[in-house]
């Protein structure tokens, strides 16, 4: 796996004059070698075209993704705020479309294990909790063994002593499987919680206003208090981020 970098130097939805009321405007990061990182910032700012750009669903843009300097796409693993489950495929069948013919058995009952979903492959979309449906579209991403992972605040609508499961889950099997991860998120705590480096961005252009390191322990995430005082400082330190939120 080598670095990621990211270039977007316009995109605009007016094709007329593309330089003119652009979505995101000189957006530039890199994302180093298995590094977790939160992307945050107002709602419409572009966040979600940000991620379908560099997943190519949206090709219509200035700029290059590269990987290890080279104009290469990444493999890349998409999960959407809705868990998008076909609802006449089970559990596993829903994940086994993510993959080639030669996948291999014993990595999805590895990830079901993880996931504690083993109980429930054979189970329909309809049948699950929204809780489960994430943790579902979660093991379909990381099955396809993913270069770069997006996240569009997949945990969204859940309550939060599920999104707190879920959440470290995903964290579990991150450690088991690490690669780059981009995750969307409005909440501060829970990207406080999750990343290894925040990236808080502008209004419409969007574009990168500060990166801060997340120095917290591993160990020490699921301590409130030690999120909270983190919290307060990094709202303290730089208060424009409370625009950003």
């Amino acid at each position: 796996m080598t670095e990621i970098h990211i270039n977007v130097r316009n995109k605009s939805y007016n094709s007329a004059n593309p330089g003119k009321n652009s979505t995101i405007k000189n957006f530039e990061i890199s994302l180093p070698t298995n590094q977790f990182i939160c992307l945050i910032g107002p709602s419409g700012c572009g966040k979600t075209t940000l991620l379908n750009i560099i997943a190519k669903l949206d090709l219509d843009f200035d700029g290059e993704i590269l990987l290890g300097g080279q104009a290469l796409q990444p493999k890349i693993g998409y999960i959407f705020q809705n868990p998008r489950l076909l609802p006449w495929r089970t559990v596993r069948e829903n994940i086994e479309l993510a993959l080639d013919k030669n996948c291999s058995v014993d990595n999805i009952d590895s990830l079901l294990k993880s996931m504690q979903l083993e109980q429930h492959q054979h189970t329909y979309p309809e049948h699950l909790s929204l809780g489960m449906s994430r943790r579902v579209s979660i093991i379909r991403a990381f099955a396809i063994d993913p270069e770069i992972l997006l996240m569009d605040e997949p945990f969204v609508s859940l309550d939060a002593p599920t999104a707190r499961q879920v959440r470290k889950l995903l964290i579990k099997l991150w450690q088991q499987r690490p690669h780059s991860i981009l995750f969307v998120t409005h909440d501060l705590r829970e990207a406080i919680t999750m990343a290894d480096r925040l990236i808080f961005l502008s209004a419409s252009p969007m574009s990168v206003v500060s990166e801060i390191n997340v120095d917290i322990p591993r160990d020490s995430r699921n301590n409130e208090k030690i999120i909270e005082e983190f919290r307060q400082k990094l709202l303290s330190d730089h208060p424009k981020i409370y625009d950003l939120l």
